[in-house]
Order: C-alpha cells, then sequence, then structure tokens
C-alpha cells in the first residue's frame, strides 16, 4: 500500500473547511475513513476522489 493515510487535521487543512465538516463528510460517507485505534484516517486518493466528483458536479467543497 502506497497511498498516504491522513489524519482529520490534515483533511480539515487541505480542504480548508471545520473539523465538524470533515466528520459531516465521514459519516455521510461522502468521504470513506478507517478507525485506528482511536484515531481516524483518510486516505489521500479518498480525498482526491472527493473533489473530483465535486469538481465533476460543479459544486464547491
Amino acid at each position: 500500500m502506497t497511498d498516504e493515510l491522513l489524519t482529520v487535521r490534515e483533511v480539515k487543512a487541505m480542504l480548508k473547511i471545520g473539523h465538524t465538516k470533515v466528520y459531516d463528510l465521514i459519516r455521510s460517507r461522502e468521504l470513506p475513513s478507517l478507525t485506528i485505534g482511536r484515531s481516524r484516517r483518510i486516505s489521500a486518493a479518498a480525498v482526491r476522489a472527493y473533489l473530483a466528483s465535486r469538481i465533476d458536479l460543479g459544486e464547491a467543497a
């Protein structure tokens, strides 16, 4: 596996949104994630796919 795993804080900074919005995206399954212990991780590929889907739909993140 070569894909980087990001923290919620890193995704938040990358998308320039709040942590509540990141967790909302995770809860709604728009942004797939996994839990390792008590930590939530999101793959960089999942973030890219989310952005691509939003851009394809002509929506802002």
